[in-house]
């Protein structure tokens, strides 16, 4: 029977996956069976880079952390060997890092997934592996963002060229010559006002 001490270390250890998979926006669950030290270094080191938590679980914890969180579907993955990877804040690193990974060793394979709470099945993870890093996605949109900024300053940029060319005495010219044009019309609406009547 284990010891208090044992059920207590459990207990933490359960606590903390718990927490690391409600702070995750994404997750993938992976079986990680045949691969070496050397590649399990390698793997490991890309994922922290990337800011994604990678942790082997036994399955009984994991199941036991899942309780209560929304992702319970998982439990039907929990076999053989497990290990978690989540980002509290890059919806596509961990799926990105894993697909690639799990693309060149032929028993590592990807069991599950989840993302904002909600298990997702394999397709999605798979579309999540294929989407651009977070850089990319940034860039990507500050270009589109920009583009429309840059149109704006050229043509702000284009109007302060004119007016310092002279160009705004043309519209001057332009706001006297209705007035001018006006003038005649006034006078002839006048004249039969002056005409002595028969």
């Amino acid at each position: 029977m284990p010891s208090q001490v044992v059920l207590e270390a459990k207990k933490q250890q359960v606590a903390a996956i718990a927490e690391g998979i409600k702070a995750a926006c994404a997750g993938v669950i992976v079986d990680y069976s045949g691969i070496t030290v050397a590649d399990d270094t390698v793997l490991r080191k890309e994922l922290r880079e990337a800011g994604v938590s990678y942790k082997v679980v036994k399955n009984t914890l994991l199941k036991l952390a899942l309780d209560g969180t929304g992702l319970e579907e998982l439990d039907s993955v929990l076999s053989g060997t497990t290990a978690i990877a989540s980002s509290a804040d890059d919806y596509t690193a961990a799926a990105r890092i894993l697909d690639k990974f799990a693309s060149t060793h032929k028993n590592f394979t990807i069991k599950g997934g989840f993302l904002d709470g909600e298990v997702i099945s394999l397709e999605k993870v798979d579309a999540l592996a294929k989407l651009p890093t977070r850089e990319v996605l940034l860039t990507q949109v500050a270009c589109v963002f920009q583009a429309p900024m840059a149109a704006f300053a050229r043509v702000v940029k284009a109007v302060m060229e004119k007016k310092e060319e002279g160009g705004d005495a043309a519209p001057a010219a332009q706001e006297e010559a209705p007035a001018a044009e006006a003038a005649p019309a006034e006078v002839a609406a006048e004249a039969p006002a002056e005409t002595p009547a028969e």
